[in-house]
């Protein structure tokens, strides 16, 4: 993976140039998509998105080329902060903007063999006192979140204990994942497991942070209607051990 930034303007981009060229963009193609590539308007223009997520944010799925799809994240604030700006995050320094940081960490974790996206770029623009923020990766084919599983019941106890051994994995390397919840654990068609938005997630040495990420996995799973899913969860993650 070779991350390299690029300027347009106001903003900075952070990306991973194998990912552009893995999707078939040749290198001289490369700034305009880096400096477009942003801007919903510009696939939609194209024709080129071909879905959307649920949630705050408005993730959109877009066609990178030679079958390759990319989700496009915009970074949205929530709770009362938001009433003053949906969009808009106090400016601390690039390398501490989110989106620079969520990418270099994922970058971190693939190239570890974690079962997480591939980063393709982050685009921070900055405004004044502040900036905005979106993330590219790319989208795993196939793969359906596992709140959708558990609300269809389709999630067994042999499902749900390769999802805490995943989650163990991830432990054991440090990985505090702040928002650990069901929407976040993805399953392919093979029935892997995967972990996204690592929005304010760091690496950090074993404490108790781990016992808080399985109690909002837990009220995760409440909120789904399947509080008894933990049982099997816990008994995957502590046989991984």
């Amino acid at each position: 993976m070779r991350l390299a930034t690029y300027r347009a303007g106001k903003s900075c981009i952070l990306y991973d140039a194998d990912s552009l060229c893995d999707a078939g963009r040749a290198p001289q193609t490369a700034p305009r998509l880096l400096a477009e590539g942003f801007d919903p308007a510009w696939w939609r223009d194209a024709g080129r998105v071909t879905g959307e997520a649920p949630g705050r944010g408005a993730s959109l799925f877009l066609d990178a080329g030679d079958g390759i799809e990319w989700v496009l994240r915009p970074y949205r604030r929530g709770g009362l902060i938001a009433r003053l700006s949906e969009t808009r995050y106090p400016w601390t320094g690039l390398e501490r903007t989110r989106a620079f940081r969520e990418l270099r960490l994922t970058a971190r974790l693939y190239e570890r063999g974690l079962p997480v996206p591939r980063p393709v770029a982050a685009r921070v623009t900055r405004h004044g006192l502040g900036y905005e923020a979106a993330l590219i990766t790319v989208r795993i084919p196939g793969a359906r979140a596992l709140a959708d599983r558990l609300t269809r019941g389709q999630a067994d106890d042999a499902l749900l204990a390769r999802v805490g051994a995943m989650v163990r994995r991830f432990h054991d390397e440090g990985l505090d994942h702040v928002d650990l919840n069901a929407r976040n654990l993805l399953i392919d068609p093979e029935g892997r497991v995967w972990l996204i938005d690592l929005d304010r997630c760091r690496l950090r040495r074993p404490g108790r942070w781990r016992a808080a990420n399985l109690a909002r996995l837990q009220r995760s799973f409440e909120k789904f209607g399947a509080p008894e899913a933990m049982a099997a969860v816990r008994r995957g993650y502590d046989a991984s051990a």
